[in-house]
């Protein structure tokens, strides 16, 4: 049997002239985008500003001073009808969401004609071929940025705002606000870094094909995040708890909640303490809402105990005198004592009471225990105390005698 015979020249081998193919293909793909970018730019440009432009552009120096003093002069004029005209028109509105765009569009109101100069003096400019590509990128990207950082702005501010009037936007309340930011963030970044993408030129198809392979690496690599990204979304839609509610966990941590975010749960406690959980472990925790129920009003119980012998009725009405009197415990519901035990040395009872928030248990009570303590005093109620007597018997029988020997037991037999 005759081996063939492979030939060298038919031989299916990469050669450099693929691969310098391949880099001269990825280059020519981003100086399209750019190319294509400094027509838009220039097609933007009115008549006759691109006329003085193109003559202009045998002066480079004095055309850019010219062009980039514009844009800031323009943008500046911007911000200064933002600030004057746009406050006219706010102030006979009575929401203040037109206030917050407002406030999210001035900084852009600068960056953008000043970055719009920059593209136009680039795309007129003698600049090498990598340069160009290289300088309208890093502008591009900025402008990009800008644009980004002032939509999340107004993002959160019109989902604040329709959160405050729920009866026209029922699905929109406090507690979905980060559900709904979350899902804007991420819609937002994703359009961002598709347009990122495009102005370096680099291809969305390519990356949208390896995705599945991608993903299951990141899935392994990124678990943690992921789970505290899922269990965040978990704990909006089942509501356990939302921002400004009083939460504790069984791990002993109690606070406030004042942020929910995409990774992690954050309470300040009443040491003004900021403490961060992440949003996984708190999801499988117990939690208990102080704040919750029918309403976010919290009781309070203050434990006294009574001599024995002492007038009942005169220890009821003292403590519910103590608790009407108090401009913190509310009248509705009214304040109420039970008489829990007879205990060892003193009669229990319990004074009950609410308060409009949990955050002010702890004053109430320092309060409400001061009072008590001071009109027991002044009407006679004795408040006892733990006391034992010790009495010592001088008639036990020796159990060791002087030897350090102990006797020897009587069985009542006679040796």
């Amino acid at each position: 049997m005759q081996n063939p015979v492979t030939d060298p020249a038919t031989t299916a081998t990469p050669s450099p002239e693929s691969a310098d193919n391949t880099e001269s293909t990825a280059a020519e793909q981003a100086g399209d985008s750019i190319e294509t970018f400094d027509a838009v730019v220039l097609e933007w440009l009115p008549e006759s500003v691109s006329s003085p432009m193109e003559t202009l552009a045998a002066y480079p120096l004095l055309m850019a001073f010219l062009v980039i003093t514009a844009g800031y002069v323009l943008g500046k004029i911007l911000q200064f009808l933002l600030r004057v005209i746009g406050q006219r028109l706010t102030s006979r509105t009575r929401t203040d969401l037109d206030d917050r765009l407002l406030q999210a569009a001035r900084r852009p109101a600068l960056t953008i004609p000043v970055i719009l100069s920059l593209l136009v003096v680039t795309a007129l400019a003698p600049l090498p071929g990598l340069l160009h590509r290289f300088t309208v990128g890093v502008l591009a990207t900025v402008l990009l940025f800008s644009l980004l950082r002032a939509s999340l702005a107004a993002a959160h501010a019109v989902l604040e705002v329709l959160a405050r009037n729920q009866d026209r936007a029922g699905i929109i309340q406090p507690r979905t606000i980060p559900l709904f930011e979350i899902s804007a963030k991420v819609l937002l970044v994703a359009i961002a870094g598709y347009a990122f993408l495009l102005i370096w030129g680099i291809d969305p198809t390519a990356w949208l094909a390896s995705a599945g392979v991608i993903g299951i690496a990141v899935g392994f690599a990124a678990r943690d995040s992921l789970a505290n990204l899922f269990s965040g979304i978990f704990i909006v839609a089942d509501a356990p708890y939302k921002i400004g509610d009083y939460i504790v966990l069984d791990t002993g941590e109690r606070g406030e909640v004042t942020h929910l975010g995409l990774r992690s749960t954050r309470l300040l406690t009443r040491d003004d303490i900021e403490v961060t959980i992440p949003n996984a472990i708190i999801a499988n925790a117990k939690i208990i809402n102080e704040s919750g129920g029918p309403w976010e009003k919290h009781r309070i119980r203050l434990p006294v105990g009574v001599a024995y012998g002492s007038d009942l009725d005169q220890v009821v009405g003292i403590l519910e005198g103590v608790a009407a009197e108090h401009p913190e415990v509310l009248d509705d519901p009214a304040p109420r004592v039970r008489m829990r035990a007879f205990g060892p040395s003193s009669l229990d009872f319990e004074l009950l009471g609410w308060v409009e928030r949990p955050v002010q248990r702890g004053k109430v009570l320092h309060e409400l225990f001061m009072a008590v303590y001071r009109r027991f005093n002044d009407e006679g109620v004795k408040i006892p105390f733990p006391q034992r007597d010790i009495h010592i018997r001088r008639d036990l029988p020796d159990i060791v005698d002087d030897g350090g020997n102990a006797p020897e037991p009587d069985n009542g037999r006679d040796d």
